[in-house]
């Protein structure tokens, strides 16, 4: 199997289609994915299958957003001649690459996974766990690996992830003839974990504290006079805490002028800054950032049957690479290649 040169680095990246992207898939990976494009081979992956995961009894809502997500690459500058985006199920090298290694990966590691269990915590599953989601993160090896990739853009809450992919890999190339697959190395961005806007938790879909891609200009007004800042903070005059002000959070992820944010910073802290002030340069911050990215993602979404095409492109030529990896794990495990 040829990987690229040791100068390139393979990036694969991936997002379940179960709603519009947001503000925390910006900061976190998109405008990371935007630059490696520029420096590496790149795959992308719209995870449809892992989307069923906890979405199985409404396929409906994982279908009509896999094109939606499509538009939200577009929009914020990923190019499919640089970028190969790709749809999850029509690779099934993906689903027999996951089977082989949930042969090698017991259930109680599975469940020791920190990210699993507090995702099971949060969605609320207890008896009613789907075992597609529990064994998620064997499915994401399957993906990283299949790719050859090297390189993941992940939130620090993925981590764990990376750790079980690697292991999957040693364990794996144990059993082969021969190495075949890579081992990865997680690629965190400086805003690897946005809080929502109500600043209780991270910025989820399924916890409904997000802020959209295509959101209007009144929903971003809404959302940032909505957002949390310092409750002592009760006077201008009275000194306000940065810390876990969602406020600051945002400028610190969004604002293009470092130094105009510092400065501020300082004044809020000694006294003397309002919220309202800091939410309407926050306010015109997102404006700024958001309006190019709506107006592309309208003319991108009104053309269905081009984004189609090029999933369907993208898709094929990873059919290529991703049975290529298949064929060779097999082939070092001794197993019969019929295709």
């Amino acid at each position: 199997m040829t990987h690229s040169p040791s100068s390139q680095h393979v990036i694969l990246t991936g997002d379940r289609p179960t709603g519009q992207l947001h503000l925390g898939h910006y900061a976190g990976s998109l405008r990371q994915r935007v630059e490696l494009q520029a420096l590496h081979p790149q795959y992308i992956l719209i995870a449809d299958l892992q989307g069923l995961t906890d979405n199985g009894s409404q396929p409906e809502k994982i279908a009509r957003n896999v094109l939606e997500v499509m538009a939200d690459y577009l929009a914020v500058g990923i190019d499919p001649l640089r970028t190969t985006i790709c749809l999850q199920s029509a690779l099934p090298a993906l689903a027999e690459l996951t089977m082989l290694y949930m042969n090698i990966v017991t259930v109680s590691r599975v469940k020791r996974n920190p990210t699993v269990k507090n995702e099971i915590q949060q969605k609320g599953f207890s008896r009613s766990l789907p075992t597609g989601f529990l064994v998620y993160p064997i499915s994401q090896a399957a993906d990283i690996t299949a790719f050859g990739a090297d390189r993941v853009p992940v939130g620090d809450d993925q981590l764990p992830m990376i750790e079980q992919t690697n292991e999957i890999v040693h364990k794996m190339n144990s059993l082969l003839d021969a190495p075949v697959l890579r081992h990865c190395t997680a690629l965190l961005s400086a805003t690897s974990r946005l809080p929502g806007i109500d600043g209780a938790a991270k910025m989820s879909k399924s916890l409904g504290n997000t802020l959209t891609l295509a959101a209007s200009e009144e929903e971003i007004h809404r959302a940032v006079s909505a957002m949390y800042t310092d409750p002592g903070h009760l006077r201008i005059s009275d000194p306000g805490k940065i810390e876990g002000n969602v406020v600051f959070t945002y400028l610190d992820a969004f604002h293009p002028d470092r130094d105009k944010v510092a400065e501020m910073k300082a004044h809020y802290q000694q006294g003397g800054l309002g919220d309202r002030q800091c939410k309407n340069e926050l306010e015109e911050c997102l404006q700024t950032l958001l309006a190019p990215v709506r107006e592309r993602r309208q003319k991108y979404i009104a053309d269905k049957e081009m984004l189609m095409g090029l999933l369907k492109q993208g898709s094929e030529k990873a059919h290529q690479r991703t049975q290529e990896t298949l064929v060779a794990v097999k082939r070092g495990l001794g197993l019969p290649v019929m295709f």
